[in-house]
């Protein structure tokens, strides 16, 4: 799974790649050719008492040196441009699948592990590419041509590596395979944090006014000491292998010493070649441990890289038309034909057999007891999510074959929870239509019931507003997600019990102003308040996800028991009459 994730976001920068393994080419081979000249300046040099010789040699050596730093450098920076590259790129992908997904997608991942493999993972994979790049790439050319260089000082010396290596590997292979599952258990405990951590943050309120403070620090302990605990048993794995291969490495320095010296004594070997092997197992030994520390990050870097590539492999259940229809009639009228919503796996569907016809000019009401689907209804119109059964139509067109900004344009969709992004008043009311003036901002400021509170902010449009709408109350909320939807100037308003939090006065006079600004289109609001939809044209019953009755307020409650009993759990028989 990683070597495909590398390879696929890799491939751009393929002439860097090359010129990469070229510069680590040559100053490995630089590298590897210092103690052959070490060791002939030694035999040529020290022992004949030759100096010209000794400083012509130098000098050489000089020049190399120079040519390893020059390439050794020019391989970090374009291996780390290159690294930094591939990181930006999977985080782009990995953002747009995100961006493409529906509620379904995101419920099965969730906000927590979603962030985390954007950025914790794919910075995983990203630094294991570095490391290659900068390190990995020169090791295997080292130790092949440290093991050449050292058959060509002493043959039967190099008999070491073949007990050598092979331990080396074997010991860092057994470590490397119990360490895979623990760092897989490592990034889901991250995922477990940064969700509790995230209630934490967002449920400050609930906590607080609960005082369940102890609770949630205990909730926040435990989740803390898991990731505590499975690291420490990661890092106690990773804590043991360099104390054994550098247990490994200096027995092996002891053997060449204690054979080559035999050899010496014997005259079957001179001090220069001795030194320059000792040069060459240093280099093979080196290269293994770079290996080593690569390995060691391999386990965490496969890990990561499936849990990304599961994000860019899962498929949106909201798929684009092939052939999308990209103009609409502009008249708004807004049919559900047959409509059936089932979640994956569920026993029941949310929706079955839904229809109901909104035209311009109208104003249609859903209303029914909590879980009868009126959320989910409306998530259908903007594909939120797509029905399982039936049809969602927009001016006589599927909404599923439909060019997503067509329509987009034709829906100004209030969510429940009406959701603001840090910045200004204007930059919020302008993520519906990025072109409008000051003027019309105000204007619908003034529909929405909200002008007076924003004259009151310091800045008026620009006063700053914090992520999530944090700096303003629920209803102030409210009315500025109401005012966003108007800027767009829709032809079908969605409103999903969007005036809960306001009070009866700015309730009335929000939905007065917005007959007056609606009178062409179509508005469909969802509401559990009934004071709020009983002026409807059309008020649509739902109960336990089916269409229990149609018709006015005053139709409804002469023929509608599933009505009656909402209305008079709020109103009195005189107040509703």
């Amino acid at each position: 799974m990683l070597v495909r994730l590398a390879r696929a976001h890799l491939r751009p920068h393929r002439r860097s790649i090359s010129l990469i393994v070229l510069l680590q080419l040559i100053q490995t081979l630089a590298t590897l050719y210092l103690p052959t000249l070490n060791a002939d300046i030694i035999d040529n040099g020290v022992v004949k008492g030759e100096t010209g010789y000794i400083l012509r040699i130098g000098g050489f050596m000089v020049a190399v040196t120079l040519l390893q730093i020059v390439c050794a450098i020019g391989a970090v920076y374009f291996g780390a441009r290159t690294a930094m590259a591939l990181g930006r790129d999977i985080r782009a992908a990995v953002f747009d699948r995100v961006q493409s997904f529906s509620a379904r997608e995101l419920g099965t991942f969730g906000a927590p592990s979603l962030i985390t493999r954007t950025t914790n993972d794919v910075q995983q994979v990203q630094m294991l590419v570095l490391m290659t790049f900068t390190m990995m790439v020169s090791a295997p050319i080292m130790c092949v041509g440290g093991v050449i260089m050292a058959l060509n000082q002493d043959v039967p010396l190099s008999g070491l590596l073949l007990v050598i290596v092979p331990v080396l590997g074997i010991l860092v292979s057994l470590i490397v395979r119990r360490m895979r599952p623990l760092f897989r258990g490592v990034q889901e405990r991250i995922d477990t944090v940064n969700r509790v951590l995230r209630e934490q943050i967002t449920g400050i309120r609930v906590i607080r006014a609960f005082v369940r403070d102890r609770h949630e620090r205990e909730r926040f302990a435990g989740a803390n000491t898991d990731l505590y605990e499975i690291s420490l048993r990661a890092g106690r794995l990773m804590s043991m292998m360099f104390p054994l291969v550098m247990l490994i490495v200096n027995l092996s320095s002891v053997a060449v010493v204690w054979f080559g010296g035999l050899r010496i004594d014997s005259g079957s070997m001179q001090i220069g070649a001795l030194t320059a092997f000792l040069s060459y197992l240093m280099y093979i030994l080196m290269s293994i441990m770079m290996a080593t520390f690569m390995v060691m990050m391999l386990p965490r870097a496969e890990v990561c890289a499936e849990r990304v590539q599961e994000v860019l492999a899962t498929d949106s259940s909201v798929t684009p038309p092939e052939n999308p229809v990209t103009e609409l009639r502009r008249h708004g009228e807004l049919e559900l034909r047959g409509v059936e919503f089932r979640f994956p796996g569920a026993e029941q569907p949310v929706l079955k057999d839904i229809s109901l016809l909104a035209r311009p000019g109208e104003t249609t009401a859903v209303i029914g007891s909590t879980g009868s689907g009126k959320s989910t209804l409306l998530g259908l119109v903007p594909r939120l999510f797509d029905a399982t059964g039936g049809t969602v139509l927009v001016d006589g067109e599927d909404v599923r074959t439909l060019d997503q900004e067509t329509l987009a344009k034709a829906i100004g969709l209030v969510p429940q929870k009406p959701y603001l992004f840090s910045g200004t008043v204007a930059t919020n009311l302008r993520y519906g239509n990025p072109d409008a003036t000051d003027d019309e901002l105000w204007h619908a400021l003034e529909t929405a019931q909200a002008r007076d509170f924003v004259e009151r902010m310091e800045g008026g449009l620009d006063a700053p507003i914090a992520q999530g709408g944090g700096n303003v109350s629920g209803g102030q909320r409210q009315r500025l997600a109401i005012a966003r939807a108007l800027v767009r100037r829709p032809e079908i308003y969605l409103f999903d019990d969007s005036f809960s939090a306001l009070d009866y006065a700015t309730d009335a006079a929000l939905r007065a102003a917005l007959s007056r600004e609606t009178d062409r289109a179509t508005v469909v609001i969802v509401a559990q308040r009934v004071s709020t939809i009983r002026g409807a044209d059309r008020i649509v019953v739902l109960d336990e996800g089916r269409v229990v009755g149609t018709g006015t307020h005053a139709e409804l409650m002469a023929d509608n028991e599933t009505y009656r009993e909402i209305v008079l759990s709020q109103l009195t028989e005189q107040e509703a009459a």
